[in-house]
């Protein structure tokens, strides 16, 4: 009787009807990047589940779902760095709750240096009926049935002047991620003047993606309610004798989720003009969902024709994580500036992925036109100072962009001390505009120049390595010789006239950083 009973129970298991699962499901979870929040909006018919996964990177459709009896599994579309990766997420439910692990991709190889190679490691997730925090996100979107744009004829769009060297100021990404308001962003426009670093440079105030809020009836992009009055904002910003910049992207949605650029490229130009916007960071994001990596010149180009069409000097920052052989026509777009990398997490090993990868690109830095390997993480508690010291000086020898991306408002000594040294500014805002390239390497150690004007020279000894070391540079490495002047840019002392060479000795993850002259 027994035995007849459990088969019983067993026969009525497998047939049991789906849970209905449709609705709203939150959790908050640790990830590589922080704490962040896992929205599923689900909807369950006839046992097929669709829906959205969101995130903080944005929202992403759930296809191929389904559920039986308890068990439930679906496919996320998941983007990320331009690439789109099916993945599927299987699950229970339990009780009141969802018991799966979600769908967090991973970059592809090569694009995301620094351990960010494998997908992050993430056990199961408990969700439960809830309401999300409020975004003012766009709603998700189906790119199979999406108009497609068209794009312009090839054609060289005429350099607009700006960026004769690399751009200095600060982005809102790093630190604060899509939760940027009109109050901070005034809030470090009055601390970069304070502190003396828009004397000594800073002068673009740039907020990243989450600014977006919803199109008008004439198709202009408004802002959230987080920034009331874009244009009052120029203009308090422009009255610190700062500049402004903004985000968007290619696509119809950005990283993030927002609204993206998609159709509507001359009416966006014209609107951040009328606003009195000076900087543009125009991310890839989901316009891989519409283009591939061939149609990047023609869809950067369309954007930099309606810069044009606006008429008003826009710094133009082209960001797709350096795909597509960027640096090549980056310029004949009129791109100041193209993202050479994938993005930068604050971490030695990220940091120093990216960093000492750039060597090859030195050739495409000019005046005007500039690699760009992301915006510094100085400040933000990942690093030690030392290393931040290597971050900031491999930076200024790179040539890049020197773009803040800590809440300067609450910084330590330390931390001004590294972004306020005029000295090593000066190596990267020098008016030859020359990239900086790796001349020696020996293990862990790696010496670099960079020629600056009248003759003179930037060199680096880098430690990469765990112990201190003692790291040379030859005069003739430069094809120079003695004896030569040499300037201690950290230490801001003078090592005297040296005949043939210069021997320091390098902290771990440290840097000693060098002006030679005659």
């Amino acid at each position: 009787m027994g035995t007849i009973c459990l088969l019983s129970l067993m026969l009525l298991q497998v047939g049991a009807p789906p849970k209905d699962i449709s609705g709203t499901w939150v959790a908050n979870m640790q990830t590589p990047f922080g704490e962040m929040e896992l929205v599923y909006r689900l909807k369950v018919d006839n046992g097929k589940i669709t829906g959205t996964q969101t995130t903080s990177f944005a929202d992403w459709p759930i296809t191929d779902g389904k559920i039986e009896g308890n068990q439930f599994e679906f496919t996320v579309e998941a983007e990320f760095f331009g690439n789109v990766q099916k993945m599927v997420v299987k699950g229970e439910v339990v009780g009141d709750e969802l018991r799966l692990t979600p769908a967090m991709p991973a970059p592809p190889p090569g694009l995301m240096p620094g351990g960010l190679g494998e997908r992050p490691p993430q056990g199961p997730v408990v969700m439960r009926r809830g309401t999300p925090t409020p975004s003012f996100r766009a709603p998700a979107i189906d790119f199979k049935t999406l108009p497609k744009v068209e794009l312009p004829a090839p054609k060289e769009v005429p350099y607009n002047g700006l960026a004769k060297t690399p751009p200095m100021g600060w982005n809102s990404w790093n630190k604060f991620g899509a939760k940027i308001d009109d109050k901070t962003v005034r809030e470090i426009a009055d601390t970069i003047v304070a502190l003396g670093m828009r004397d000594a440079g800073y002068v673009y105030v740039n907020i990243d993606d989450g600014w977006q809020g919803e199109r008008d009836a004439k198709g202009a992009l408004q802002p959230n309610p987080h920034f009331p009055d874009m244009k009052a904002l120029a203009d308090y910003v422009h009255a610190k004798g700062l500049k402004l910049g903004i985000y968007s992207s290619p696509g119809p949605r950005t990283c993030a989720g927002f609204e993206g650029s998609y159709g509507h490229e001359e009416i966006d130009a014209k609107t951040w003009a009328e606003w009195g916007i000076d900087y543009l960071k125009y991310d890839w994001c989901s316009a891989m969902r519409i283009w591939n990596d061939d149609d990047m010149p023609a869809v950067y180009q369309k954007m930099a024709e309606a810069l044009r069409a606006a008429g008003r000097p826009i710094v133009y920052g082209l960001c797709q994580y350096g795909r597509a052989k960027v640096q090549e026509w980056g310029p004949k777009v009129s791109g100041n500036l193209w993202r050479s990398t994938g993005d930068i997490r604050d971490q030695w090993d990220s940091m120093a992925a990216i960093g000492f990868s750039q060597s090859d690109l030195a050739p495409y830095a000019a005046p005007g036109h500039w690699n760009d390997p992301d915006m510094l993480e100085v400040g933000n508690g990942g690093m030690t100072p030392v290393e931040y010291q290597t971050h900031f000086s491999l930076w200024a020898m790179i040539a890049a962009p020197l773009l803040a991306g800590n809440d300067l408002r609450n910084m330590p000594a330390e931390t001004k001390e590294i972004l306020l040294n005029r000295e090593v500014i000066a190596v990267d805002q020098d008016k030859l505009g020359k990239g900086g390239y790796r001349i020696a390497q020996q293990g862990e150690t790696e010496v670099w120049a960079k020629p600056l004007e009248q003759g003179a020279y930037a060199v680096a000894l880098f430690n990469r390595g765990a112990t201190e070391v003692e790291a040379s540079v030859k005069w003739s490495d430069l094809k120079l010789s003695g004896p030569l002047k040499v300037r201690d840019l950290w230490a801001h002392a003078d090592r005297g006239r040296m005949a043939d060479g210069f021997t320091a000795k390098v902290a771990s993850h440290g840097v000693v950083m060098i002006r030679v002259a005659r």
